[in-house]
């Protein structure tokens, strides 16, 4: 965490109580960004879906039935609420993303320290499933791995403050439904060095221009994550909300 200097300087303090100083503060650090706090006082909120990681490795040996059902490539099984999304990826492995709308409150009850019981727990979810789905989480090479979904406010900026900026999840936060998160990191930080290139003697000037343009481009892709995560995991809409956003990005393309 760091503190201001005034005069647009900052001191930044680290784990090993190391300090610097610095008159240009870039916050690149993530979702539960240390920086944030001193542009916004905005946090990320729970959007009300988790999803839970596994893999199968082997999988045309070890798991035949499961690999035969995803073919070569995805597979996205839903129903109101829930899901099982699983795609192929190089080496024999399968990549699994159990879906579930839930409480933080629920998810929380998980101990997913206990392997076992987690994978019992999630499992029970899709009692009744066709076995080769089941089997991508029952039979998982890995320990379930919680992945909650939180994104920051679709309208998310910040008056300018003198020294700092934000990029990336740092600045925009949202759900993986746009597919948009490390492309916009990778594009704000090539923005970011453009505006300092062309002001090299006004750093205010340049933060400026690269945070004028930053929100507008983070609010329409957090438009559109938000948009297709209430069709991909909405109660009353999956599977159908799916197959819309499949059906319009093919007419996009054609």
């Amino acid at each position: 965490m760091g503190k201001k200097l005034g005069g647009g300087r900052h001191e930044l303090n680290f784990a090993d109580g190391s300090t610097m100083c610095t008159e240009l503060l870039v916050g690149a650090d993530g979702a539960w960004s240390k920086t944030r706090p001193l542009v916004s006082s905005a946090r990320p909120e729970y959007i009300g879906t988790s999803y839970i990681e596994t893999y199968l490795y082997d999988v045309d040996e070890r798991h035949p039935a499961a690999a035969k059902t995803v073919g070569g490539g995805s597979l996205y099984a839903l129903v109101p609420g829930k899901g099982i999304l699983v795609h192929r990826e190089p080496g024999n492995i399968l990549h699994t993303y159990i879906q579930l709308n839930c409480t933080a409150e629920w998810i929380a009850g998980i101990d997913f320290t206990d392997a076992n019981a987690a994978t019992a727990r999630i499992a029970a979810e899709f009692d009744g499933w066709a076995p080769e789905l089941t089997a991508l989480i029952t039979d998982g090479d890995t320990a379930p791995v919680l992945r909650a979904i939180y994104a920051l406010p679709i309208e998310h900026r910040w008056d300018r403050v003198p020294g700092v900026t934000l990029l990336g999840d740092a600045a925009h936060l949202m759900s993986p439904f746009a597919r948009e998160g490390a492309n916009l990191a990778m594009f704000d930080g090539a923005e970011l060095g453009k505006a300092i290139a062309a002001h090299p003697d006004d750093v205010e000037a340049a933060l400026s221009a690269y945070e004028e343009a930053l929100f507008p481009r983070s609010e329409a892709a957090a438009t559109v994550a938000h948009q297709n995560y209430k069709l991909f995991c909405s109660d009353d809409h999956a599977p159908f909300g799916l197959i819309d956003i499949l059906v319009s990005k093919e007419r996009f393309s054609s």
